[in-house]
This record gives C-alpha cells, sequence and structure tokens, in this order.
C-alpha cells in the first residue's frame, strides 16, 4: 500500500512543479486538486459506508472522478482507507482512466503550448 501512496504523493508534487513553473494551466491543476480532494473525501465516505451497511457510492462515480483528473487523491484514498484496491475489477478500469487522464492532458499540454 506504501507504494499507491508514494505516487500519489509524487503526482501531487508534479501537478504542484508543474503549475508552479507555468508548463500546466492553473485552472487545469486546481480542477485535478479539486478533484483529487472530492475522490479523497468519497473514498472515505464509501468505506466508511461499506463497513455501515449503508448506501455506496457507484463505482462508476469513483472512476469517472478518476478519469476527469481526480485519480492522485483515488490513489490517496484506496492507500489511506484501505479501500477497493484489491478488486481487479475495479483496478482495471481506474488504471485505464489514470492512463487517459494522463494522456489526455499531455495532449492538451502538446497541442496549446504552441
Amino acid at each position: 500500500m506504501a507504494w499507491r501512496r508514494n505516487l500519489a504523493l509524487a503526482a501531487f508534487g508534479a501537478l504542484t512543479a508543474l503549475m508552479i513553473s507555468g508548463v500546466l494551466p492553473l485552472w487545469l491543476g486546481g480542477w485535478c486538486l479539486l478533484a483529487s480532494a472530492v475522490s479523497f473525501g468519497l473514498y472515505g465516505h464509501d468505506k466508511r459506508s461499506a463497513q455501515r451497511k449503508r448506501w455506496r457510492i457507484p463505482e462508476r462515480t469513483l472512476q469517472l472522478l478518476a478519469f476527469a483528473g481526480g485519480w492522485p487523491g483515488a490513489l490517496l484514498g484506496q492507500a489511506l482507507f484501505r479501500h477497493k484496491h484489491r478488486k481487479a475489477a475495479f483496478q482495471w478500469v481506474f488504471w485505464l482512466c489514470v492512463l487517459a487522464n494522463v494522456a489526455s492532458i499531455a495532449v492538451m499540454l502538446r497541442e496549446f503550448s504552441h
């Protein structure tokens, strides 16, 4: 689980560095940070709901937030709350969302930096 936490912290560091250096627009970095905060909170809420046998956050919602840029917060939530990290089908989709988000941001930066 430590690798998930470390990767999430590295992603937050990279986001911060890219915003400070001006490579990543502040609005986009801010969006990713906001989506990450929401993702992290939802993972904590969903873990508590699962323990208490209450209404759960739909997996689709968690995946869409990861795709929308909230994957660092989701990854940190998986590590700290020990939630959704063992479910193979969920992880497969999660990592596809991470890849799609990172690729989308890279393409946007390349296209709009000229």
